[in-house]
């Protein structure tokens, strides 16, 4: 098409839309490029990294990228979802001949500690793409419209440059804006965000992850096209998880797979992994001292002796008394004596 015909400020406008449909087409090939060399090539994640702009840098941090899914101890489901998820992306072209996208927003829920961010980075590492973690003290801001512009920047960055966006504690700024107890800037953020999230490409993959689904805004919900619980490691798992601390030891210790499970029984995965990694410290620091089996035994006793460990029967509790809480508070709050009605979750 020729522009000798238009007008100057015709013939500028004209040449941005061609520069704008230029940079889309090199960040699509760059996307599909780097997920279809993770994907194929079982090779150790590459350390990929941005300069983020002066006023992106403000409103996210860079986390490392190490882990791959074999890394981790899942249920086969998530497992398998994770890896259809993971291949979309490898098989963008096939798709696109169908007037089809890779999926690229996901959710993941459950208790904390249990493998949501380890999963997240896992998803970058796969992808080969840089993972910043949203700064929500730099997003909202008391000002007026200042946090949708300052969300409108981090969306368009992400439009541009291939990475995964994540939103750790998404319920910080996802809340359900029928909460009377909310600001009104929360509520506008909540707006803002939805609307930016509808805009995304595919290629720019979003996650976020949350210990409290309950309180997510319903509208929420459907702008993600995977959601995920990620629970505690179930028995099986457990198991799985002892194997690795037995081969991690590089001894033999007395520790059978059931007192294993025993022990590990009610807590997080995060948890699990604080203990394989105090008996190797204690190995390698007093293994003149110590062998795998006394190591075991003490680092077991301190963490038996240590507050803040959630047994199944503690959590229960813990939900059951803050239900016959919050029943007791909706009772000294609703009007004429009446109990206020609600959903439960």
């Amino acid at each position: 098409m020729g522009t000798s015909n238009l007008r100057p400020d015709q013939r500028d406008a004209f040449q941005r839309t061609l520069d704008v449909i230029s940079e889309s087409r090199r960040t699509r090939s760059s996307v599909e490029s780097n997920v279809q060399k993770s994907l194929l090539e079982p090779s150790e994640p590459s350390q990929v990294s941005l300069t983020l702009p002066p006023q992106i840098a403000e409103l996210v941090f860079e986390l490392p990228v190490r882990r791959r899914l074999t890394d981790l101890v899942l249920g086969a489901s998530t497992v398998e979802e994770v890896r259809e998820f993971l291949y979309e992306f490898s098989q963008v072209a096939t798709l696109r001949n169908h007037s089809l996208e890779p999926r690229h927003t996901i959710l993941l829920v459950g208790p904390p500690g249990n493998g949501k961010t380890s999963l997240v980075e896992v998803i970058a590492s796969e992808l080969s793409l840089p993972l910043l973690a949203v700064r929500y003290d730099a997003i909202v801001d008391s000002y007026l419209g200042e946090t949708s512009n300052r969300i409108r920047q981090l969306i368009d960055f992400a439009t541009r440059t291939p990475c995964v966006l994540f939103f750790d504690e998404f319920d910080a700024i996802g809340k359900e804006r029928s909460d009377t107890q909310e600001t009104g800037e929360i509520k506008r953020v909540v707006s803002s965000l939805l609307m930016q999230m509808d805009r995304l490409p595919s290629h720019a993959v979003v996650a976020c992850a949350t210990n409290h689904p309950e309180m997510l805004d319903r509208a929420v919900w459907r702008r993600f096209q995977v959601r995920l619980e990620i629970s505690p490691p179930t028995r099986e798992e457990l198991g799985v998880w002892y194997d690795r601390f037995q081969r991690s030891l590089g001894q033999k210790s007395t520790l059978g797979e059931d007192k294993f499970i025993h022990a590990m029984s009610g807590r997080s995965m995060a948890e699990i992994e604080q203990f394989m990694l105090d008996v190797k410290r204690k190995l390698v620091l007093f293994g003149d001292k110590l062998n795998a089996t006394q190591a075991v035994e003490q680092v077991l006793a301190r963490m038996n002796s240590q507050p803040g460990k959630t047994t199944p029967a503690r959590e229960a509790n813990g939900k059951l008394s803050t239900r016959k809480t919050s029943a007791r508070a909706s009772k000294k709050q609703a009007p004429d004596g009446q109990t206020s009605g609600g959903i439960s979750s």
